[in-house]
């Protein structure tokens, strides 16, 4: 229906509850994901810097080769090294694996 250049809309009951159903769901979405940010370190959550988010990258891949011997093979293959020796260094690198944290001025 169109007068005067405004087009007027009218929501059917059926459309308005699907609306209020995609919000309730857009609510129950987010309040998954904070549970799931809270419950397990490497989710991150709304204040992750990017040098956290790093961290957590590099220590969970670290983690993933030290834990799965086939990809602990293929890495001191390709590396020519023992698996011994390869597994040191991924634990010893876990530490800080991307070096220091950078500064944070305080508030």
């Amino acid at each position: 229906f169109v007068t005067d250049r405004r087009v007027l809309v009218f929501l059917s009951p059926v459309a308005l509850c699907a609306s209020v159903a995609m919000s309730d769901s857009r609510y129950n979405i987010h309040s998954q994901l904070e549970h799931l940010q809270s419950k397990y370190v490497g989710t991150g959550h709304a204040d992750t810097t990017k040098f956290e988010w790093l961290v957590n990258q590099h220590r969970d891949t670290a983690a993933s080769y030290v834990g799965h011997p086939n990809l602990l093979d293929y890495v001191a293959l390709v590396e020519n090294e023992s698996k011994e020796r390869v597994r040191f260094n991924l634990l010893k690198k876990a530490i800080q694996p991307c070096g220091p944290p950078p500064y944070k001025p305080e508030d």
